[in-house]
């Protein structure tokens, strides 16, 4: 048998794909990624084999999913976001580990520095929570006489408490108070925005969190019925029927993640691979779904948008 044969019947390359969401939610996710593995010469079927893993929301199917990547000898294992990166880390050994992360990876052990990761992981890290600022100014920009506005957060986010200190300390610069409402189920999404509802607040910063990501039709249907004005982290709800967003190019994210997974099923280290921070954002408004609420966009807002859904 000649090498050439050889080389046809040899198994492809395994990279794992884990995500604390649903196929369904993370659809575009899943298409970015490989189009990243396509830039680094990975074609799924043909010259890597990729393995995905959906936990549908249950952040306790995680880690059992992990372990079936790593018994599927995945060479990379790639972790859509913290929760899914988190509870790969402590069963996946030595397997190669490409995370992204909307908070900081050297504070949760990830990585030892974002320069030289050092280790067996590395990856994206997004600015998310860190545009809750923007997010409240923009709010501003649409309603100027807004005086409280409503935050949704998750209890079971670690990172729910800078989020709100963030949020209390960028409306005092502008003149807002901040009413909190938390919800880490889905029942607690209705109470919360109920809550908000009596507290007449005039509009409503949704919190950086896989959870309303996950829930994104129940938070829009919500909004829509207490007639809150809302925005959120990314496009998707926007383009679902939420007001507005803004935060990092999600997609491009995700290309970033498979570029990275490619580098590394070519040889790449991951503690010789900086964690990227991508500087590309987006800005989308509905306005269908402003004039809906009676709301009128100011020209100068819509000039600032990146997308404009009618």
């Amino acid at each position: 048998m000649g090498p050439s044969r050889l080389r046809a019947q040899a198994p492809l390359p395994v990279a794992g794909f884990l995500f604390s969401e649903s196929e369904a939610a993370a659809s575009f996710r899943a298409g970015a990624f490989r189009d990243g593995l396509k830039e680094s010469g990975f074609i799924d079927g043909q010259t890597v084999r990729i393995e995905y893993r959906w936990a549908d929301g249950r952040r306790d199917r995680l880690a059992p999913l992990a372990a079936e990547l790593v018994a599927r000898k995945a060479a990379v294992i790639c972790a859509g976001n913290i929760s899914s990166a988190l509870a790969a880390r402590p069963v996946i050994g030595a397997t190669p580990l490409v995370f992204l992360t909307a908070g900081d990876p050297v504070a949760d052990g990830l990585v030892e520095s974002f320069n030289r990761p050092g280790g067996t992981a590395t990856g994206v890290r997004l600015f998310s929570s860190g545009l809750i600022p923007k997010r409240l100014q923009l709010l501003h920009e649409l309603l100027p006489a807004a005086r409280r506005v409503g935050f949704l957060a998750n209890p079971n986010n670690p990172t729910a408490p800078t989020q709100l200190a963030g949020a209390r300390e960028a409306a005092r610069a502008i003149g807002l108070a901040i009413a909190e409402a938390q919800a880490g189920d889905p029942a607690g999404l209705d109470a919360a925005f109920a809550s908000l509802a009596k507290e007449n607040v005039d509009a409503v910063v949704v919190g950086a969190d896989p959870f309303f990501n996950n829930r994104a039709d129940q938070v829009i249907a919500l909004a829509a019925r207490h007639r809150l004005p809302a925005i959120y982290e990314w496009r998707e709800p926007v383009v679902a029927g939420g007001l507005m967003s803004y935060g990092t190019d999600l997609p491009d994210a995700f290309r970033l993640l498979g570029v990275y997974s490619g580098r590394i099923l070519k040889g790449a280290k991951p503690a010789d691979l900086p964690v990227l921070q991508p500087t590309r954002f987006e800005f989308a408004i509905n306005l269908r779904t402003a004039a809906a609420l009676g709301l009128k966009v100011p020209p100068l807002l819509q000039a600032q948008a990146d997308e404009l859904i009618e």
